[in-house]
């Protein structure tokens, strides 16, 4: 075998490193694991585990966003089963989930999704998120019961958190909107927050308090929301105030993306809007997808001044929805909204985005392979979906 490139031997350090602090973590939790016992379990260098993660927070969440986005993987509706939330065998899935309705063989078999109302998408979405919430007769607790902490501790990463909700939520009320049919004027985003509110509250109890919450009120309540009016209406007022998009006529050559709500290549070569938006920003892609006319893409572009910590718990977090949506929509109600991770920031060079942080907002139009409108700063998502094609 001959010799290993530097950046083959960086990736094979990085994985020992996440193998070895999943171990780890699992073991110890997240306060009590140590770098150092990290790096032994690798057989590495302590400075090696800092040359591939900033800190150890950022290992955490690389470490749940590599399990998450294995389970919500595109190859699969059936996931392993571990106690420890790991799967034998080098295999992943989500961190923490149970054994709870595992066949024989240790997978979850659910079926081929096929929701045909809001209620019965919201029940089957609250259906697969209880699944992988511990039972009270299990063991250590899940491997993600020190998220929230975490969250919690750091302002930092509290607002980008909230964001990554709130665009979840975009992207399960879109979903929605999509199975009501003649009723696809109503706005469903307000519920699906109060969904999400309503699951996150009800891992959190598990995690403290297990068995407190039977599983199948949690999805009995998530599928009544699908009938309150909350008076959910699409009108923010700034609107009306923001500039128009600019005029261009530049070659549109975007890299190859990967979607993150789907789990699958995303062509950003399509007509529609590509939006490039730091984690701060997040909720303004509703102004894109509301204003852009039908048959048109909008992409979401996430870009963040911190990839290495705050990157993972972007992917962590669009994976655990990818996760429950697989389990829960038909192929004609997911969204017409794209999601791409654009750590390197390659997808928002191509847009003209050279310098991105977390309160980056810009976006362009495209149109038969070229960019024909840009826009930037607060409102750029409705003037570039509002610009004439």
């Amino acid at each position: 075998m001959g010799r290993l490139t530097r950046a083959e031997l960086q990736a094979r350090n990085r994985a020992k490193v996440l193998a070895a602090a999943r171990d780890e973590f699992a073991e110890r939790g997240f306060r009590d694991a140590k770098v150092d016992a990290i790096a032994d379990r690798a057989g590495l260098t302590r400075g090696a585990v800092y040359s591939n993660f900033p800190g150890k927070r950022a290992l955490y969440f690389s470490v749940l966003a590599g399990l998450a986005e294995r389970e919500a993987g595109p190859d699969g509706l059936r996931r392993s089963s571990s106690a420890s939330g790991e799967t034998p065998a080098g295999e992943a899935a989500d961190a923490g989930m149970n054994d709870a309705g595992t066949n024989a063989a240790g997978t979850v078999d659910v079926g081929t999704p096929g929701a045909a109302t809001a209620g019965e998408a919201l029940a089957a979405f609250a259906r697969a998120w209880v699944s992988r919430l511990p039972l009270a007769t299990d063991g250590p607790g899940r491997l993600g019961m020190d998220l929230m902490p975490e969250v919690l501790a750091d302002q930092r990463v509290r607002q980008p958190f909230a964001q990554l909700m709130k665009l979840n939520a975009i992207v399960l009320g879109l979903a929605l909107e999509r199975l009501d049919g003649n009723m696809s004027a109503r706005r469903r985003v307000r519920i699906a927050e109060t969904a999400l509110t309503t699951l996150h509250g009800a891992s959190q109890m598990a995690d403290a308090a297990p068995g407190f919450a039977e599983p199948f009120d949690i999805v009995t309540a998530c599928a009544a929301l699908a009938d309150l009016d909350l008076g959910d209406r699409w009108d923010p007022p700034h609107l009306p105030f923001v500039p128009r998009a600019r005029p261009a006529d530049e070659l549109w050559s975007p890299p190859l993306a990967v979607d993150a709500v789907r789990g699958e290549p995303a062509s950003l070569a399509r007509d529609g809007v590509v939006a490039v938006l730091g984690l701060n920003r997040l909720e303004a892609v509703e102004e894109a997808v509301r204003a852009t006319p039908p048959g048109d893409e909008v992409t979401a572009v996430l870009v963040t001044g911190d990839p290495g910590e705050l990157g993972p718990l972007a992917r962590l977090a669009l994976a655990d929805v990818r996760a429950c949506l697989r389990q829960t929509l038909p192929e004609a109600a997911w969204p017409r909204l794209r999601v791409v991770h654009d750590d390197e920031g390659a997808v928002a060079a191509a847009a003209g985005v050279t310098a991105v942080s977390d309160g980056t907002e810009a976006a362009v139009r495209v149109r038969s392979g070229r960019v024909v409108a840009r826009a930037d700063g607060y409102g750029a998502c409705h003037a570039a979906a509002s610009a004439e094609p």
